[in-house]
């Protein structure tokens, strides 16, 4: 006895350049919060160090350092902007 299956066509492959732009604003809609967060973070630590606050979540470790959220912040709001960039379809700047 011999079994075939067939299977139905599925979505078209297309090599087209742009084809995740949704995905990457959706991401980058995404990222502008999470650094907001992360600098949020780093004003808070600060104000721990100048004592204007009492104690900062995070005792000690890499993520007890104002310096690594700040990076943290700059990292993330620049992949959100190029994303934003990728999405909007366009490299070039807007004037």
């Amino acid at each position: 006895m011999v079994v075939r299956i067939r299977f139905g066509n599925g979505p078209k492959v297309s090599r087209r350049r742009g084809k995740n732009q949704r995905m990457a604003l959706a991401a980058a809609a995404l990222l502008t919060p999470a650094a907001l967060s992360a600098c949020v973070l780093a004003l808070w630590r600060i104000a721990a160090d100048l004592n204007w606050t009492n104690s900062f979540a995070i005792p000690s470790g890499i993520f007890s350092h104002w310096q690594f959220w700040l990076g943290a912040a700059v990292a993330l709001q620049l992949c959100s902007r190029s994303l934003n960039r990728y999405g909007k379809g366009g490299d070039q700047p807007a004037s």
